[in-house]
C-alpha cells in the first residue's frame, strides 16, 4: 500500500515526502508544479505531474498504487492575495479539495490528512488558541480552508474514512540535511524574505503594520520548524492507521515572536544590518496568533527544533544553497 502526497513538490510537501521516504514508506507525489519544483521531490518516490481535481488521473493513481492514505498539501496559501483574488482560493483550496475527497471516497482511500491553517481562527488575542476556539476566519484563504475542514468531517461521518486536520501556524526553516527548503520565487514568508534581504537578494524588506495591540506594535506569530510540522503529520497518520478516531490538531510551539523580534534575530544570525521599511497593515492579518498545542503534544509529539535562532540559521543556509543552483528560478 502507498501514500499519495499532493503538492509534494512544494515547500512543506517535499519535507513530508522526505519524512515518509526516510521511514521506508511507498510514496506517490502528485503536483502540477505551478509553485512546486520537480527537483525538490526525493528520488526514492514516484512523481506524477498533474492536478488534484483531475478525477481520472487521481482515480488511476489510487488504483494502480493501492493508495491507503492521502496527505493533501496542494493549494494556494498567500493571505493578502486571497483578499484581492478570492475566487482563485475557493477554486484551488475548496473546490479542488472537494473533488479530491470525492475521488478518494470512490477509490476506497482509508485516511485523509488535510493541510489547514491557523487562519481559520480569525482575529484572536495574545493568548494561545485551542482547537475548540470559535472559528471566525477573516480572509478568503482562511474561509477556503475551513470549508474544506467541514466537508472532510461530513464525508468521514458518511463514509468509511478517517481524517486528520492539522492547522499550521507559521512554518519556517529547512531540512537539517539541506535536502529541501522554501524555494518559491517571490515568497512572502517573513523569515525567507528577511534572509533574502540579508543576502542582498532584496534591497529592503517591508514590515506591514507597527500599530497593532502587541508589545512592540508588530504582529506576533508562532513559528514552527517545517521538520517538526511534518513529524506531526506522520504521528497523526500512525494514529489513524492504528484505528484511531479522526482528529483536529494545532501545529505550533505555543509561543509567539513579533515581526520586529524575528527581524532582529535574522540580523543577529546573519551579521547583516539590512534595510527594513515599515508600511501600513495588510488586509486579513490578525494582530497575534499563537498555538495552543496541548492536543498534539498529548499524542506524543516531541518537537526537535523549537528554537528561533536554529530555524533562522537553517533558512539562511538553505537560501545560500539555492544560490548555488544553476537552474535556480529568479527571485521575482
Amino acid at each position: 500500500m502507498s501514500i499519495l502526497v499532493t503538492g509534494g513538490a512544494g515547500y512543506i510537501g517535499s519535507h513530508m515526502v522526505l519524512n515518509l521516504a526516510d521511514a521506508g514508506e511507498s510514496v506517490v507525489v502528485l503536483d502540477n508544479l505551478v509553485t512546486g519544483f520537480d527537483w525538490l521531490v526525493d528520488h526514492r518516490v514516484r512523481f506524477v505531474k498533474g492536478n488534484v481535481a483531475d478525477t481520472d488521473l487521481v482515480a488511476h493513481l489510487i488504483a494502480e498504487y493501492d493508495i491507503e492514505a492521502v496527505i493533501h498539501f496542494a493549494g494556494s496559501v498567500v493571505v493578502p492575495e486571497s483578499v484581492v483574488n478570492p475566487l482563485k482560493y475557493y477554486a484551488n483550496n475548496t473546490a479542488a479539495t472537494r473533488t479530491l475527497i470525492e475521488t478518494c471516497v470512490r477509490g476506497g482511500v482509508s485516511h485523509f490528512i488535510f493541510s489547514s491553517t491557523a487562519a481559520v481562527y480569525g482575529m484572536v488575542g495574545l493568548e494561545p488558541v485551542s482547537e475548540d476556539n470559535v472559528l471566525n476566519p477573516v480572509s478568503p484563504y482562511g474561509k477556503s480552508k475551513l470549508m474544506s475542514e467541514w466537508m472532510l468531517a461530513d464525508v468521514a461521518a458518511a463514509h468509511p474514512m478517517t481524517y486528520g486536520v492539522l492547522r499550521y501556524f507559521n512554518v519556517a526553516g529547512a531540512d537539517p540535511q539541506m535536502r529541501s527548503g522554501q524555494s518559491t520565487a517571490g515568497a512572502t514568508h517573513l523569515i525567507k524574505v528577511a534572509v533574502q534581504t540579508a543576502l542582498g537578494l532584496r534591497d529592503a524588506m517591508s514590515v506591514f503594520g507597527d500599530d497593532y495591540p502587541t508589545p512592540d506594535g508588530t504582529c506576533v506569530r508562532d513559528y514552527i520548524h517545517v521538520t517538526d510540522l511534518v513529524a506531526a503529520h506522520a504521528l497523526v497518520l500512525d494514529h489513524l492507521r492504528k484505528g484511531g478516531e479522526s482528529v483536529t490538531m494545532n501545529c505550533g510551539y505555543g509561543r509567539g515572536f513579533s515581526v520586529d523580534a524575528v527581524v532582529k534575530t535574522v540580523k543577529e544570525v546573519t551579521g547583516v544590518d539590512f534595510a527594513v521599511e515599515h508600511g501600513p497593515r495588510r488586509a486579513g492579518d490578525p494582530a497575534s496568533i499563537v498555538a495552543g498545542a496541548d492536543r498534539i503534544r498529548a499524542m506524543g509529539w516531541q518537537p526537535e527544533y523549537d528554537d528561533l535562532e536554529r530555524i533562522v540559521e537553517m533558512a539562511y543556509t538553505w537560501e545560500k544553497h539555492l544560490g548555488t543552483r544553476n537552474d535556480r528560478p529568479s527571485v521575482f
